[in-house]
């Protein structure tokens, strides 16, 4: 087991990245110890791991946990989700010593995340990611919520979490779609952070797809090591943090345009990486054959480079919304260099769309 910390004063924790971690009683029951817990699950996560969690908090003296099963799938962050979570926990009676475990990808670490957040104005909890996604970036920095008919994400808190607990052991059950959706936010720590982990990418994409154990260690190390230096730094985005929407915009415009569910986080936010890298080079910040390598690697993964059958204008509609528009200007993270981002405000509307129609269907 590695061990990180997202250094935020009286509010850090750690995060734990290692193998079988889930049934380890010594990282949750410093936690846990006299409080009453609430484990947030779905019916696809929990089958495979719930048993080995309860066994071990049962196993440090927790009395038995209050279970919780939402749906799977993006269709869940929701306000009727979100109100049921919360029924269960009033049915319980759970008071404000609850320690809430969110057991399983984004969507539940999400979700239950914002209801630890509102719950009798604010309970503690824990992030156990079981996705590569969540493991390599959701769990990490506080961001829950919720999404809205209008936008993703648009209804949330920042509410951080006691610990992040990252067995990438659960990577061995995850299908492969996701496997890839979660390598579109590997990569993207690459190209807005760092170059030299972008070339490892490049390198090791193939050791990745295979779920090589090693590839898949360093992957999630060091996107935790890259997104937890970001949060310390700017805990509720009010600047350096957005650099971490690249191709975000575009992304949620595509989740949002053509109904949550239908294609997966990670898979929008790669078409969304390609649409941001040719926006990029058309207002002249990187040179063209570094957005082209950026469709290569994109590619190679199997993840889609090209939108799906959205208009122009409905993606700017929907881009409106976003929470990086300020003063009804539009701001999109472009690259500013491989490695290098920085958040642009309004660029040339004729541009944006001539970088959507560079990956039209």
């Amino acid at each position: 087991m590695q061990t990180l910390r997202v250094a935020l004063g009286d509010r850090s924790y750690p995060i734990h990245i290692g193998t079988g971690l889930l049934g380890q009683s010594s990282l949750l029951a410093p936690l846990a110890r006299g409080r009453r817990l609430a484990i947030v699950t779905n019916a696809v996560v929990g089958p495979l791991y719930l048993d080995a969690v309860i066994a071990a908090v049962e196993e440090a003296g927790t009395p038995a946990p209050v279970r919780v099963l939402i749906e799977d799938g993006e269709q869940a962050k929701s306000w009727p989700t979100l109100d049921r979570v919360i029924d269960a926990f009033l049915a319980a009676r759970l008071g404000r010593d609850t320690l809430v475990l969110a057991l399983g990808g984004g969507v539940v670490g999400d979700l239950a995340g914002f209801a630890a957040a509102v719950y009798q104005r604010g309970i503690p909890f824990i992030q156990a990611p079981t996705t590569l996604l969540a493991q390599v970036d959701s769990s990490v920095g506080g961001k829950t919520g919720i999404n809205h008919a209008r936008g993703k994400n648009m209804v949330g808190a920042f509410h951080q979490p006691l610990a992040v607990i990252a067995d990438v052991g659960t990577l061995s059950t995850l299908p492969d779609r996701e496997l890839r959706a979660g390598i579109a936010e590997v990569i993207k720590h690459g190209l807005i952070l760092d170059r030299e982990f972008l070339v490892w990418l490049e390198r090791h994409v193939d050791d990745l797809l295979a779920r090589d154990p090693a590839a898949l260690g360093h992957a999630v190390r060091r996107s935790c090591e890259l997104k937890a230096q970001i949060v310390a730094a700017d805990e509720r985005e009010a600047g350096q943090r957005a650099i971490l929407n690249f191709g975000h915009t575009f992304g949620h415009a595509i989740e949002a345009g053509v109904g949550y569910g239908e294609w997966l986080h990670g898979e929008a936010v790669a078409t969304g990486m390609v649409m941001a890298a040719e926006l990029s080079v058309l207002v002249g910040t990187l040179p063209r054959e570094d957005a082209e390598r950026i469709r290569a690697l994109i590619a190679r993964v199997g993840l889609p480079v090209r939108g799906p059958a959205l208009s122009a204008d409905r993606y700017l509609e929907l881009m409106q919304v976003d929470k990086k528009v300020a003063g009804r200007q539009m701001r999109f993270v472009l690259l500013e260099g491989l490695g290098k981002a920085a958040l642009h405000a309004d660029p040339d509307l004729g541009l944006v769309r001539r970088s959507i129609a560079a990956a039209a269907p």
